[in-house]
């Protein structure tokens, strides 16, 4: 393999200066080129990693960004839904970062939290047409609970919920 095509290491790292902002600015951007999301998404984004932002609860909330070569290629959060469930949250990945590992480090980083927080179970809500990001969450564990219809974002698409127990040490 040529240094040009070697895959680099993926580094998680915690949340630092400006990267809400990209959270933000890159799931609408991407969300947008790849499934013609309109702008409600990006503000349903912007809403979430809003009152992430304006919360202080780093005992039970956390979030991480994914680097290749130094360079932003992920993004996800885990917030508190209730005393005893997190939820996983903006999971992305970089289009140019995809099938090097990036949304499974991130989505491990964020069990390793939910479970030394202390969580006793985690869920996310996710579409159907998020193929990739399914088969990350069914490979650690997540099972679907629950599917139904909405017109979100421009479009006719099926919600989904996946919950994990991570009591049974899973």
């Amino acid at each position: 393999m040529s240094p040009s095509t070697e895959r680099a290491a993926v580094a998680v790292r915690p949340l630092g200066d400006g990267d809400l902002d990209w959270m933000v600015t890159r799931n609408a951007e991407v969300y947008a080129a790849e499934f013609g999301w309109d702008e409600s998404y990006g503000e349903l984004v912007a809403g979430i990693v809003g009152d992430f932002g304006g919360r202080d609860d780093a005992d039970r909330e956390a979030g991480w960004i994914a680097e290749l070569d130094g360079d932003r290629a992920g993004c996800v959060l885990c917030c508190r839904r209730d005393e005893n469930t997190a939820q996983l949250r903006i999971l992305l990945v970089e289009p140019s970062a995809r099938g090097r590992g990036v949304g499974r480090a991130l989505v491990d980083e964020c069990l390793a939290f939910a479970r030394g927080a202390g969580y006793s179970s985690i869920v996310l809500w996710t579409n159907d047409v998020l193929a990739a990001a399914r088969r990350i969450y069914e490979a650690v564990g997540f099972e679907l609970v629950e599917e139904s219809p909405h017109r979100s974002f421009g479009h006719d698409l099926v919600g989904q919920v996946w919950r994990l127990e991570l009591s049974d040490g899973s």
